[in-house]
């Protein structure tokens, strides 16, 4: 048995260089090879039923949406006696509720004041708080995934930056635009409500919006006619679904100037002797490519010494024969 130490990880070569051959014992296994030879990509794994329950789609979104109002308004018809507060029509004054309750505004300008009432109500806002938490937990997975791309767009954009000196400008850059003009837009619409429908000043209007979109919702000014609730119903969801769509995509922004620098840092520092001794896996004093993009990986955050090891040992494990390499005999033990 020779004494040579091979590396742990080897540089992978060209796919056409592999010539898999199928065991006899693997005769009922489904292979994607000719796939992978037509696209020059690996076949993609595909998501758990649970992740894929996870995911909430606008079709979804706007599905629940519908009866979590829905189910508001024929249970607020139902007990409208045991509301207190400038009243106008039932069905207006429902959704009016809804709408404020759902975003968190909370003007108080109509609320409960019987048991039945009162109970309705705390279901009503904890529903309501479990679909908010939905959708933001959305959105942190969309902000997860998105910081990904992000930091592979940034190595792309920064080895691109180099060659031509050229200034970028972003597809996030031109997003946090729109929807600061949208966030204007409604801002302007809801000042314009309040002036024309309600029949506030202009700084008890600007007032008035300022705390609506942000959902403080102090109370001292809020919407008391028909039609103005009819409005606000309008204006209080589309308000403040674009402040938050507003701040999302400036987090995003913040994200991709971070991911930028840190892509033009690790790709313009030489590599120390610390660094070799830190990213040789095999510790057989040199580094290998596979070893090098790992650290580079480590460097640039998207995965932890953690996710490595983790990955070795699943490597170590699912190489039955302990040769060193995944083979078919080994996956169809």
């Amino acid at each position: 048995m020779s004494n040579t130490r091979e590396p742990l990880l080897v540089p992978a070569s060209d796919p056409k260089d592999h010539h898999l051959k199928k065991c006899a014992s693997d005769t009922g296994a489904n292979y994607s090879l000719d796939r992978q030879r037509s696209t020059g990509k690996p076949p993609q794994p595909e998501l758990p039923p649970v992740a894929n329950l996870a995911i909430l789609t606008p079709q979804r979104a706007a599905m629940i949406l519908l009866i979590y109002i829905g189910v508001g308004l024929l249970c607020f018809i139902y007990v409208k006696h045991g509301f207190e507060g400038e009243r106008t029509v039932n069905i207006v004054d429902a959704l009016y509720f809804c709408a404020v309750t759902m975003t968190t505004v909370g003007y108080g300008d109509l609320v409960p004041h019987t048991s039945t009432a009162k109970l309705f109500t705390c279901a009503f806002v904890f529903l309501g708080f479990g679909l908010i938490g939905l959708i933001i937990g959305n959105a942190a997975n969309y902000f997860v995934e998105k910081q990904q791309r992000l930091l592979e767009k940034a190595l792309e954009e920064q080895q691109q930056l180099e060659q031509s000196g050229e200034s970028r400008i972003t597809s996030v850059q031109h997003k946090v635009l729109v929807a600061a003009g949208l966030v204007v837009i409604v801002l302007g619409a809801g000042i314009g409500i309040l002036m024309g429908v309600e029949g506030l000043g202009f700084v008890n209007s600007f007032y008035c919006v300022c705390v609506t979109v942000t959902t403080l919702g102090y109370g001292d000014r809020a919407f008391r006619t028909e039609v103005g609730r009819i409005c606000a119903v309008f204006w209080i969801l589309a308000s403040t679904a674009c402040v938050a769509q507003f701040m999302l995509y400036l987090a995003e922004l913040i994200t991709e100037e971070r991911q930028h620098a840190i892509a033009k840092w690790v790709l313009s520092r030489k590599v120390t002797i610390s660094d070799v001794e830190a990213a040789d896996i095999d510790k057989d004093g040199r580094l290998s490519a596979p070893e090098f993009v790992i650290y580079k990986l480590i460097e640039l955050g998207k995965i932890q010494d953690a996710d490595v090891k983790a990955i070795l040992d699943d490597f170590r494990e699912q190489d039955v024969d302990q040769s060193g390499s995944i083979t078919i005999s080994d996956v169809t033990s």
